[in-house]
């Protein structure tokens, strides 16, 4: 007699151990328990939705037992919205009442309100899967772009970039199907349900469209802080005001299979294009697309674009800059192709002082410390990052001779001491503005 789904999900929740679970799962890996895999694929991918958000408990025991296929029909009909509402409630109200007991509350209930509530990812499916040759029998990861730090990645800061501005709201993933329906998710695939205005304009819009598509930006409102509150609110959520900031679209075919082959600049492109068709038919009133600057930074110009746009990101408190290669793919990955980088002011300083270092920079260069004054405010600072392991041995053998010389620093902000004088937020050494005391070129 073949194991019952929820006799497996039983035994994983009443063990803790990984390794326990582990084995538990390859057991129904090699029993070929696919009805099992598959109720696992509905709850753990998170494209897979239902629609729902209550489903009852079975409280009473009775039923004749409700077969795989027939849940499967009901589940599938959720998932493509042609159960709503009250016919939505109706059919599941049939199921429960159908199945036993022990399949509704430990299996079926679980697929739907998607939570196994038994202590397992879909890494763990995976990774028994993976090691057993049945990744046919794996579940989807969600995952979209991310970008990596420009600090850690400054000699990729070169050449044709384009340049946006980071937001301060949450990334939010809408995916758009041609039926009518429209979900939004989290970078991580959880379900947002609490922007129902933007939900209903997506719902609007996809009517005309030809295939699904995924937009990916940043939804913002009020305040950071007042957006936080609501996303996370299961009851009447204040989202009228929530605006969707959107800085890419890809089909979502190309998005599950983690890549989508179009330059950046011409996705830019053409997601220009589609808002502009949808704001000249009146749709996708509270979606926008995020401004960008193409420049070359290999060029003054592009230079100074770039300073210009660090100087406004300080101004207006952003979070910061986003630089993207206009060549790049979109890919499912943390990415090169995108690097982050937060708004920065330089200063030009005076070296006054020279600290030693410690550890492995003992015998080199610790700490230059810097003076100077900078909109009238006082500074003086130890800056002990930016060097090479090169240039604090050669710097810390001329210390004297750089007594006087001027300094660029990179920092984050101008902090102000208890005392009243000022320092710098995370200083940086970037490079020398003479090559005698005082000298500025």
């Amino acid at each position: 007699m073949r194991t019952q789904p929820q006799d497996i999900i039983a035994k994983l929740e009443a063990d803790n151990s990984k390794l326990a679970k582990q084995a538990i799962i390859r057991e129904a890996v090699d029993e070929n328990l696919t009805e099992f895999f598959d109720g696992l694929r509905m709850a753990l991918d998170m494209l897979y939705t239902f629609g729902v958000k209550q489903v009852p408990v079975k409280e009473e025991s009775g039923g004749q037992g409700l077969p795989w296929q027939a849940f499967v029909y009901v589940a599938e009909k959720l998932h493509s919205r042609e159960l709503t509402g009250h016919a939505a409630r109706d059919a599941i109200q049939l199921a429960m009442d159908t199945a036993t007991q022990e399949q509704w509350n430990g299996y079926y209930r679980r697929i739907l309100i998607k939570d196994l509530r038994c202590g397992m990812s879909e890494k763990t499916v995976n990774k028994v899967c993976k090691a057993a040759k049945r990744e046919d029998l794996g579940i989807p990861i969600f995952s979209c772009q991310l970008a990596h730090d420009a600090a850690n990645h400054e000699k990729k800061m070169k050449g044709k970039k384009l340049l946006d501005v980071k937001l301060d709201g949450v990334r939010m993933l809408a995916i758009v199907n041609p039926n009518g329906t429209a979900e939004t998710f989290s970078r991580n695939g959880k379900e947002f349900t609490n922007f129902p205005k933007l939900i209903s304009q997506f719902e609007e819009y996809a009517l005309g469209i030809d295939e699904p598509i995924v937009f990916d930006g940043e939804v913002m409102s009020g305040s950071f802080q007042d957006l936080m509150k609501q996303v996370h609110r299961k009851d009447n959520a204040q989202t009228d005001d929530a605006r969707f900031c959107v800085f890419d679209m890809i089909p979502l075919k190309d998005f599950l299979q983690g890549k989508y082959e179009v330059p950046q600049q011409q996705r830019a492109d053409l997601l220009a294009q589609t808002l502009e068709r949808a704001y000249s038919k009146g749709m996708l009133a509270n979606v926008e697309q995020i401004e960008y600057e193409e420049v070359d930074l290999d060029t003054e110009e592009g230079q100074t674009t770039f300073a210009n746009i660090n100087r406004a990101a300080l101004e207006q408190g952003l979070e910061g800059i986003m630089v993207k290669d206009p060549d790049a793919i979109y890919e499912c990955k943390r990415s090169h192709a995108w690097l982050k980088m937060k708004p920065f002011i330089e200063l030009t300083l005076t070296i006054v002082g020279a600290e030693e270092g410690t550890g492995k920079n003992l015998g080199k260069l610790g700490a230059f410390v810097f003076e100077g004054v900078d909109d009238g405010k006082n500074i003086r600072v130890n800056v002990g990052g930016g060097y090479s392991d090169k240039q604090r041995e050669d710097y810390w053998k001329y210390k004297d001779e750089a007594m006087g010389l001027l300094g660029e620093v990179r920092a984050d902000a101008v902090t102000q001491n208890q005392d009243g004088s000022y320092s710098l937020r995370f200083p940086r050494f970037k490079t020398f503005r003479g090559f005698v005391p005082g000298e500025k070129l």
